[in-house]
């Protein structure tokens, strides 16, 4: 449930700098919102020891359970057989960023069996399963839950650590409710402060770590080590000076390649793949990536790869390819996300071999952050996701570079998107000469009149559904009438006002663009957005007259959410000078009259739909109670909610709302649902006392 704060044919064209392939949109299907929640998302792609399977997991939302199922699958990875389902997963572990923590399984080494972590009914245990489906089991029944695990060579021990004991951790949160949370630097004041996060597969209290990561009570209890002999059952406690057989880290190499950004070591030869951050190349503002290999874990230099297909490019993913000296890496295009190509780089011959170049994610199974690819000798298998083509599991020949579909579980929503919305790449630049890129979903002209446009800005990854955030259906509004554009972000500028002003300028500029082309109407304009992608709406919504209305789903810097944090002292103050250039309201007075919304009330005159987490909403209150009252913004809170929603039930109510939203402010629509006769009661009053919302 969520809390209410209300007072009551084919052508091509080039102009103006907008390069686009127009395809008149077909009436249809497109996509549902409870199609676009219900999406199966792919995860966890790994290959047999001796590379003849893959294991993969995949995730589904049921909104009448308003939970997530997961399954383990294995397939033949020349798919000369169907996927075979192996077994329940457990429930889903969020990550607050809109996916689910990674739950790698580690095979045995005859390829027989794949062990795993699995969350059931607030515990998490170790399981295997057996590949011939013969058979899932759990392995542990222990008190706390597993941290991480390490299967041994000859796979008749596993070695695994947990934290504190479950009923511990329940003590520690029945004694702080008896005796009173005593308020500090570990307390978030926009929270409650009881069971309020989801944590290892229940609601558990939560405390801040850093100043901004939440984590539950007792998660700083030292590792304890266990051995458990999988024949007998048995387990022992292990000697305290054990350490975890992890995978090498950046901790573990020589100082100059500790702050490297991905490290992945060929356990065969100990020869190590490293990417770091380009500081001093000429293609250093471009935040682009050093791809190396260190022949050991104390070699103090690297051989670098010198190929010009290697340079001033950004790599999302490295991985050794089996039996070979060969390092695959992926390269994302600069500054969007939009295409994908993987690389083979021959560490002895210094050689650069192209793989599969893609117009979309092959490294779809993160959501907003890449999902390596799984390797095997001759063929990688990736989760690929575009724009228009939801999620499915691929193999990709190493050599010929040919792609094959091993596993497509969302078919019904491919076929449907095919047919009825044909997503376009779009790249335009702005009046200053920065270059933007970004999809878009036209709508028909009704009645002769070009359709309104909803536009979000941050990321347009993979499949986009509603952007960062899955909050604005994107396909959704297109087919009920509204042109959608995603655009990403320009590349990271430090001072903010420079960001804001981009983003500011992206919008005007696309509106500017699509508007001369006779694509959308430049009078009817909304716009969304997530945390930077909130800011930037918040921005344009107060210094211009584009928006018609907007929607944000989380807060921005303001006084009220400084005062807030400021508990975290040090780490706080720092973090909002790093990203805001914010002093004290003292100190930076003026800084903080150009940023905080506080100060520009009256700017925002379009009507604002507010659809925040239990877990930020605080933050907003110094805004988005004189909005409120003005009857400029409808607030909506939901409980137990981190950063981005993930909860089904929560996902499905945003995107109805915001359909709504944007329909009535933009094609003067209402839904007959007399259950939303309240809903619309409000936002025709709003619209008679705003400014800018001629309804």
């Amino acid at each position: 449930m969520s809390i209410r704060i209300s007072t009551c044919a084919l052508r091509v064209f080039a102009w103006a700098g907008l390069v686009i392939l127009s395809i008149q949109a077909p009436q249809g299907r497109a996509a549902t919102i409870r199609q676009l929640v219900e999406v199966v998302d792919i995860n966890n792609v790994s290959v047999s020891p001796g590379g003849e399977w893959v294991a993969f997991r995949t995730e589904q939302a049921s909104i009448e359970r308003n939970t997530y199922d997961t399954v383990w699958y294995v397939q033949p990875v020349d798919g000369t057989s169907p996927p075979r389902r192996l077994g329940d997963g457990g429930e889903m572990l969020p990550d607050g960023g809109g996916s689910s923590v990674p739950e790698p399984v580690v095979w045995s080494t005859d390829g027989k069996w794949i062990f795993f972590r699995a969350v059931h009914g607030g515990r998490i245990d170790l399981w295997r399963a057996a590949i011939d489906g013969s058979r899932t089991e759990q392995l542990t029944h222990d008190a706390a839950n597993v941290r991480s695990f390490v299967l041994s060579s000859d796979g008749a021990t596993i070695e695994y650590s947990v934290g504190a004991d479950r009923l511990t951790v329940r003590d520690a949160e029945i004694s702080e409710y008896d005796n009173g949370f005593h308020i500090d630097e570990r307390i978030s004041l926009a929270d409650n402060l009881f069971r309020s996060g989801m944590h290892e597969g229940r609601l558990a209290t939560q405390h801040l770590k850093n100043s901004v990561e939440y984590v539950p009570l007792l998660s700083e209890v030292p590792d304890r080590w266990k051995s458990l002999d999988i024949a007998t059952r048995t387990t022992v406690e292990l000697s305290g000076d054990h350490h975890d057989h992890a995978a090498v880290k950046a901790s573990d190499l020589t100082e100059a390649f500790r702050d490297a950004a991905q490290v992945v070591e060929d356990r065969s030869t100990a020869r190590i793949a490293v990417v770091s951050e380009d500081k001093h190349g000429e293609h250093s503002a471009q935040a682009s990536s050093v791809l190396g290999m260190l022949p050991d874990r104390k070699s103090r230099r690297a051989v670098q790869c010198q190929a010009e297909a290697c340079r001033g490019k950004r790599i999302s993913g490295i991985a050794w390819r089996p039996h070979s000296d060969e390092v695959l890496f992926t390269v994302s295009e600069q500054g969007s996300d939009l295409e994908q190509s993987v690389l083979r780089w021959n560490v002895v011959s210094g050689d650069v071999t192209p793989v599969v170049s893609s117009r979309g994610q092959l490294t779809g199974g993160g959501r907003w952050w890449p999902s390596p690819c799984a390797v095997a000798a001759s063929a990688l298998l990736c989760v690929a996701a575009d724009a228009d083509a939801p999620p499915r599991l691929e193999r990709i020949d190493m050599d010929s570079g040919s792609r094959a579909v091993l596993f497509s579980p969302n078919q019904t929503l491919a076929l449907d998107m095919k047919q009825a919305a044909h997503v376009q790449s779009l790249a335009w630049t702005d009046r200053e000469g920065n270059r933007f890129t970004g999809k878009f979903y036209p709508a028909p002209s009704q009645e002769g009149k070009p359709p309104p446009l909803f536009v979000v800005y941050y990321r347009c990854t993979g499949f986009v559904r509603g952007s960062v955030g899955d909050e604005w259906p994107l396909p959704t509004f297109a087919r009920s009438g509204i042109a959608a554009l995603c655009i990403n972000a320009a590349p990271y500028e430090n001072d903010a006002l420079v960001r804001y002003q981009q983003g500011l300028t992206a919008v005007e500029s696309a509106v500017k663009l699509l508007a001369g082309a006779g694509r959308i109407d430049p009078a009817r304009v909304g716009m969304g957005g997530l945390s930077m992608g909130g800011e930037v709406t918040l921005w344009t919504a107060m210094h211009s007259d584009l928006l018609r209305a907007i929607s944000v789903s989380t807060p921005v810097m303001s006084t009220n959410m400084s005062l807030m944090m400021s508990l975290g002292g040090t780490a706080h103050f720092d973090r909002i000078r790093r990203f805001w250039q914010l002093g004290t309201p003292d100190e930076t007075p003026q800084r903080w009259a150009a940023l905080s919304p506080t100060a520009h009330i009256e700017r925002l005159r379009a009507p604002a739909l507010m659809q925040m987490s239990e877990q930020e909403y605080r933050y907003s209150l110094d805004y988005t109670v004189p909005l409120i009252r003005k009857r400029r913004a409808e607030v909506y809170v939901f409980p137990n909610e981190p950063h981005q929603k993930f909860q089904p039930r929560h996902k499905l109510a945003v995107y109805q709302r915001n359909l709504d939203w944007f329909n009535f402010w933009l094609l003067g629509k209402e839904d007959p649902d007399r259950a939303k006769e309240e809903q619309y009661a409000v936002w025709r009053q709003m619209s008679r006392s705003l400014p800018l919302a001629k309804h």
